[in-house]
Formats: C-alpha cells, sequence, structure tokens
C-alpha cells in the first residue's frame, strides 16, 4: 500500500497503478530501490521534485555520486544514461530551465488563459509515474473532448498541448495544429500522407503513398525537431540548430546555398532534383542567386515547412522578404499540375511580379 499512499498525497486524489508499478521505470525497483522516497524525501509532494529533481540522475552524473536531496541507496547508477541537463545548455532548447517552476499539477493544456506564462517544466511532456521506454507518453492528458480529457497517444498530440490550440501563443508563433490539417491545399504528411501524388524531389525510402513495405510515407515531429547530435539523448530538449532542429535550416534570405544551408530539406528532397529545376523551373535561380551581388534566398521565404492554409506545394510566402506587387497582389496561381506551372503576383528582391509566369 505504500506505492498507492505516496501517490495519493503527490495528486490529491487516487490514482490506480499496479502495486509492482507495471512497465512504470520509476517504480521498478531495478531503477529506483526506494521507489517514491527517491523523489519526495523531504519534498512537498505536490510540487514533486521539479526540474532539479529529475536532474539528478538525468543531468550531470556527477550529481548522482554528490546526490544529498534522496535518502542513501536511491540511485542505481546505471551505465548508458545520458546527460540529459547537458541538452539545456545548447542555443536552441525548451525554456525548461529558463523558466522553471511555473507547471502545476492542475493545469490543463493548451492554455485557455492567453495570459498564462508559458514553460516547459520537464513533467509538462513527461509523467514520472507512468513514462517507461514502451510509452513514453504514458499519464500525459492531451486535449479536451466534451468533458474528457483524452490520453496522448501520438507524437503530435503532446506537441499540440503547446503550440497548438493554445490561447498564449507568442505573435510570432502560429497554430501547428491547423497547418497540418488534412484539408489544406498541402501539408507534410504528419497527420496522414499528403495530397501531392507527384512530389519529384523525394529521395527512397520516402513517397506520396505506401506501396512498398519499407516505403515512408508519413513522417514525424521529431524527424524534423530533436537532438543535432544522434548520439546523444533523444527527444527535443535541445539543439544548435535554430527551431530545436536535427539539422541546419537557413531561413535567412541573401545566402550562400549549400548542402549544409538547407541539410534538414535534403534529408528527404534530393539537392541535384531541387537544383536541376525538375519541379519548378526557376528553382536554382531562387535559391542559388544569378550572381556574387545577388545571392539566393531560402526554402523558407516561399515555402511553410509545416503546411500552408492557402496554397498547394507548402507555398507560404515570407513577408519579410515577399510583398504585394504594384498593384497591390499577393498570390500565388496554379496553372497546372501536370506541367507544374503557375503564376506569382508578388514584389520580390524589388522585382514586380505582375505576374510572373512558368
Amino acid at each position: 500500500m505504500r506505492l498507492f499512499a505516496c501517490i495519493l498525497l503527490y495528486a490529491g486524489s487516487l490514482i490506480v497503478l499496479p502495486a509492482n508499478g507495471f512497465a512504470a521505470s520509476h517504480l521498478d525497483k531495478f531503477n529506483l530501490p526506494r521507489e517514491c522516497a527517491t523523489c519526495h524525501y523531504k519534498s512537498n509532494l505536490r510540487g514533486g521534485g521539479g526540474t532539479e529533481g529529475c536532474i539528478t540522475c538525468h543531468g550531470n552524473p556527477q550529481r548522482r555520486v554528490d546526490n544529498k536531496k534522496m535518502p542513501p541507496g536511491s540511485i542505481v547508477n546505471k551505465s548508458g544514461m545520458l546527460n540529459i541537463e547537458a541538452e539545456f545548455f545548447k542555443t536552441y532548447r525548451h525554456p525548461t530551465f529558463d523558466s522553471p517552476g511555473r507547471h502545476r499539477y492542475s493545469e490543463t493544456l493548451p492554455e485557455t488563459d492567453p495570459k498564462a506564462l508559458r514553460h516547459a517544466d520537464c513533467v509538462d511532456c513527461h509523467n514520472p509515474h507512468y513514462v517507461s521506454k514502451e510509452n513514453k507518453f504514458a499519464g500525459i492528458r492531451a486535449k479536451r473532448v466534451v468533458n474528457q480529457l483524452t490520453d496522448v497517444t501520438r507524437e503530435t498530440d503532446m506537441c499540440y498541448r503547446c503550440h497548438g490550440d493554445s490561447a498564449n501563443l507568442p505573435g510570432k508563433y502560429t497554430n501547428k495544429r491547423i497547418e497540418f490539417l488534412l484539408t489544406n491545399p498541402s501539408f507534410h504528411p504528419v497527420e496522414g500522407e499528403g495530397r501531392n501524388l507527384s512530389v519529384i524531389s523525394l529521395v527512397r525510402p520516402y513517397r506520396e503513398k505506401k506501396i512498398d513495405s519499407a516505403d515512408i510515407s508519413t513522417i514525424l515531429c521529431s524527424d524534423c525537431h530533436g537532438n543535432d547530435d544522434a548520439k546523444g539523448p533523444k527527444g527535443v530538449h535541445g539543439s544548435r540548430n535554430q527551431y530545436i532542429l536535427v539539422d541546419n535550416y537557413n531561413t535567412a534570405d541573401n545566402i550562400f546555398e549549400s548542402p549544409q544551408a538547407f541539410a534538414l530539406c535534403y534529408r528527404c528532397h534530393s539537392r541535384a532534383s531541387i537544383l536541376g529545376n525538375e519541379s519548378f523551373r526557376y528553382h536554382s535561380l531562387h535559391i542559388q542567386g544569378s550572381s556574387i551581388q545577388k545571392l539566393g534566398t531560402s526554402c523558407f521565404t516561399c515555402h511553410n515547412s509545416h503546411g500552408s492554409t492557402e496554397y498547394k506545394y507548402l507555398i507560404k510566402f515570407n513577408p519579410l522578404v515577399v510583398s504585394p506587387n504594384s498593384k497591390g497582389l499577393l498570390k500565388y496561381v496554379e496553372k497546372g499540375s501536370a506541367k507544374f506551372s503557375g503564376e506569382c503576383y508578388l514584389k520580390c528582391h524589388g522585382v514586380d511580379h505582375d505576374p510572373k509566369s512558368y
């Protein structure tokens, strides 16, 4: 009964768990011989150990040696435990240690209060009472359906808790759930297979539609967002790449094209195909530029990497680079998917498109 009593005090209500902590990593005596006392020793049970409590085991290995917050014999110094704390020292990271202590055990995500302070405590993504190697989302609640909170079962459910319908999204950030809707004209295939049946630049095993068992026709948020070090801890804790990306993606204007500049895009899309203008006659001109004085622009200038609520081909113009043309028009018009032809009405780099056709 020790297990049940501890959980009862922590959450203020009974959480039914098997007495042996079935599948829950933190309730397995092989991992933590002192079970609940490991994290709740001399602490406020409502607050738990917080982020500092988590890195006692999942941070710098020296913390486990110098540990004074847990009773003797609490931690098993298992080989292969990765230092997740180090990921939060990287340039781009979730603000777990930048703004700690904002999480409340009774909160519901997505946020409904536009004034609520945004945060990303460890327990916003991990429930230590339930999490296991088999189910890293165990015990985390997703969106509300009628009067019930559903369990997180997919990676997107987890991401949407903060990056979807939250009322407190910062001004420059957008609702990613909306951008991935299958009803959009175009989207990266996260919620389901894409609508474009002819993505010439795709490299195998990626395909528009799954035909053979080895084909990949849908992707995960974590295929693009995560640790830049493949040998480091998995997850979107931190990265040296902007937007916590696994590879570099330069979103600036007036830049040199290179395999490194758009490494993220070239993981799935053939650089040779893009620069060979196989799907768009002026791809090379836009990305590489016309001379050393007129360098290229980023894929980001014309494409939204999540999805477009307006156009096919992920087209969404970056307003910092693209503006309405001399007649006040800013739009893309597809003229034929079979021939990859269309028209652009806009102004970019001082050139008026009224329209420019291809």
